[in-house]
């Protein structure tokens, strides 16, 4: 029975301790503010996410086709009557899919603490008042002519 389920949990096991990873590296890019390098770890974390659908649904067709009922106790009970290794595995996989959820969470509330700081630097540079900034990147005069002369 473990010869059947055991390369299904290594293997989703392996893709969760990849996406691991990345989410390391998107947290550091974040951190150093290396915005440009989110995209490509984003299109690789969606498909490491594709990745991991794929192996979940091929791990839950072997526990259905060893006897067990699809879910998570059916796949409880799958490595439970696999052995002690396949135990042990689906037992690391939990952990390590309950550190990807949160370690997830947390890097897309640091994405929404940026976006909001975004939109809060946005609401004020486009408020109602008039422009204290051009286009230009220079300060408008308020009134009067005078010259300019700390800013060249």
């Amino acid at each position: 029975m473990s010869a059947m389920l055991l390369p299904h949990l290594l293997a989703e096991k392996a893709c969760v301790e990849e996406f691991l990873g990345l989410l390391a590296r998107e947290e550091q890019a974040m951190h150093d503010g290396l915005f440009a390098d989110l995209a490509p770890l984003t299109a690789h974390k969606a498909a490491l996410l594709d990745r991991m659908t794929a192996l979940d649904r091929a791990r839950e067709a072997a526990q259905v086709a060893m006897g067990f009922e699809p879910g998570r106790t059916g796949a409880d009970a799958a490595a439970a009557a696999a052995g002690a290794t396949a135990q042990e595995a689906w037992a690391a996989l939990l952990q390590l899919a309950d550190s990807a959820k949160t370690g997830n969470r947390r890097n897309g509330a640091m994405v929404h603490g940026h976006l909001d700081f975004t939109r809060n630097a946005l609401h004020y540079l486009q408020a109602a008042a008039p422009l204290f900034y051009g286009p230009d990147g220079i300060r408008k005069a308020v009134s009067g002519t005078g010259t300019r002369l700390a800013l060249g």
